[in-house]
């Protein structure tokens, strides 16, 4: 640019005393181009372009005697170009609004300089500055437009290719974590133990959001089980500190069933980024427990953790979510495809029944004992359907997932179903749920496949963290050794293992099996769980 204007100067005026104007617009550029990224020097070397440049446009307008009056400003005023790009795209919009500024009143100085009335009052000075103002107006404020234009687009990932790429990197990494472990109520009760060695309290407690503003229980220590304040909304310091992101001291304890008393809580939230993906209670009965070198002695040890949590949390997200959509991949495979043949089987009997030659009494009934069989067969894979599309609703609880399952199978076996449910408001992580509600609907079915079973007794206690199932049956209990109901048996256990949970299986009193997964300490009351051992008729 700075040639191009040196000719053009040369060109419009004849006189080779008018290139000290661009001599002194190379000295102007020198810090612009040579400290591009320097804070000060860079700026202040655009805006001495702009002023050179608006100097110098009145002087080779007065010294461009063979162009129209004032239009010989037009030969260096293009050079206006170069400091209101750059500025624009360094993304400096504030900038190259006042070198706009700057521009506009160097012209007007230079023009005066040369010779008011020659200059200045000149319709050519006034067009040709007027323009180029405008065209480095353009510039400005087009540049970003143009800067994406420019930049080369980024190749869009197919969504396959880089879910294959993540979770390949999801494995290698859960292989090399200590205990290959990515299973946040283990995780959470690592960091209550790690607590335990920094500030020895009464209770603690690790909790995640579940979803609808409250949150569940993943872990928890104390001398008694505690009732945790789960609602987001309340008035509350477990409230207050997921709200912030900020550790919060109370001398009230965070337990709705707290019997009072001198107590010291602390809550530190557990932010990974910017989002809190839980949080850390900690309670002793005392009061002033939790000074200021406690509460950062706890940080430092919350800190790393939660991005553990966020892992596993994350990592059971994407478990559960392939989980269920391999559930019903497999629900509509079996719609579509065995159940469908089987049914047109069903017909293709039917129609050979309705065309047997009279006197065929034996194949008759051959075919009807077929028949029954398919029907039951069609039976066996609608329950399975039923079975695989059944999830605990997040609104109406796992108590309604299982008495909905129990109800529909009881209707199919013909077998009265009992029920007891005590649920708490609170709920248990999706992933506990979901496990739950599966080795219910195992025990369920297999109280109904090979107990040979009349009544049905099924009662559910959940109260966070602790969870117990029952299902209870007066059949004949395990005297058949068959293979199917042994290979459910080990899937409960394994489920109940994954959870941290206990299955027991004991003969019930006078005949019949009951089922149980226990998940937690039981509460300081008696169980309901005794009702399911009931003589009959109570």
């Amino acid at each position: 640019m700075l040639a191009l204007v040196a000719a053009l100067t040369v060109i419009f005026t004849g006189d080779p005393r008018q290139l000290g104007w661009i001599a002194l617009l190379t000295v102007a550029a020198l810090p612009a181009f040579v400290a591009r990224d320097h804070p000060v020097w860079a700026p202040a070397g655009r805006f001495a372009e702009v002023i050179v440049t608006g100097l110098a446009a009145g002087s080779v307008a007065a010294a461009a005697d063979s162009v129209a009056a004032g239009f010989g400003a037009e030969a260096v005023l293009p050079y206006l170009a170069v400091p209101l790009l750059t500025a624009a795209l360094r993304r400096r919009a504030t900038e190259g609004a006042a070198l706009l500024g700057v521009a506009a009143v160097a012209l007007v100085v230079g023009g005066a300089l040369a010779g008011p009335r020659t200059v200045l009052a000149s319709a050519g000075y006034l067009a040709a500055g007027g323009q180029w103002l405008v065209l480095g107006a353009i510039v400005t404020f087009a540049a970003e437009a143009m800067r994406q234009f420019l930049q080369p687009a980024e190749p869009t990932p197919q969504p396959y290719a880089e879910a294959t790429r993540l979770l390949t990197q999801l494995r290698s990494v859960a292989r090399s974590l200590p205990g290959a472990t990515l299973d946040p109520g283990g995780i959470s009760e690592h960091l209550l133990e790690e607590l335990r060695a920094v500030s020895p309290g009464d209770r603690a407690a690790v909790l995640s959001a579940s979803g609808g503003g409250r949150l569940v229980v993943l872990a928890q220590t104390g001398a008694e089980r505690v009732d945790w304040e789960t609602t987001l909304d309340a008035d509350s310091a477990i409230a207050d500190a997921w709200a912030t992101q900020q550790p919060h001291v109370a001398s009230r304890s965070q337990a709705r069933t707290h019997p009072g008393g001198e107590v010291s809580s602390l809550v530190i939230p557990l932010v990974a980024g910017v989002r809190t993906i839980g949080l850390v209670i900690l309670e002793t009965d005392a009061a002033g427990a939790y000074p200021p070198a406690v509460v950062q002695s706890v940080t430092e040890v919350t800190g790393p953790a939660a991005l553990r949590l966020e892992a596993a949390l994350l990592f059971d997200d994407v478990r559960s979510l392939a989980t269920n959509e391999e559930r019903q991949r497999l629900a509509r495979e079996i719609h579509d495809g065995v159940a469908q043949e089987l049914v047109m089987v069903g017909y293709g009997i039917d129609n050979a029944q309705a065309t047997l030659p009279e006197g065929a009494d034996e194949t008759a009934e051959e075919l009807r004992t077929l028949r029954g069989e398919v029907t039951r067969v069609i039976t066996e894979l609608r329950l399975s359907l039923f079975e695989l599309r059944s999830e605990v609703d997040r609104n109406g609880g796992l108590a309604a997932a299982i008495a909905e399952y129990a109800r529909t199978l009881g209707t199919s076996a013909g077998l009265r179903v009992h029920f007891t449910f005590d649920e708490s408001t609170a709920r248990l992580p999706a992933a506990t749920e979901a496990e739950l509600l599966r080795i219910a609907q195992e025990a369920i079915t297999n109280a109904r496949k090979h107990a040979g079973a009349s009544n049905l007794w099924v009662t559910c206690t959940v109260d966070p963290p602790y969870a117990e199932i029952e299902v209870s049956d007066d059949g004949k209990g395990f005297a058949d050794n068959r293979p199917d109901g042994r290979y459910g048996l080990t899937i409960m256990a394994e489920r109940a293992e994954r959870i941290r949970g206990r299955l027991k299986i004991t003969p019930r009193h006078p005949s019949g099996t009951t089922v149980a997964v226990v998940l937690g300490t039981p509460p300081r009351r008696d169980s309901v769980r005794d009702s399911v051992s009931a003589p009959e008729g109570e």
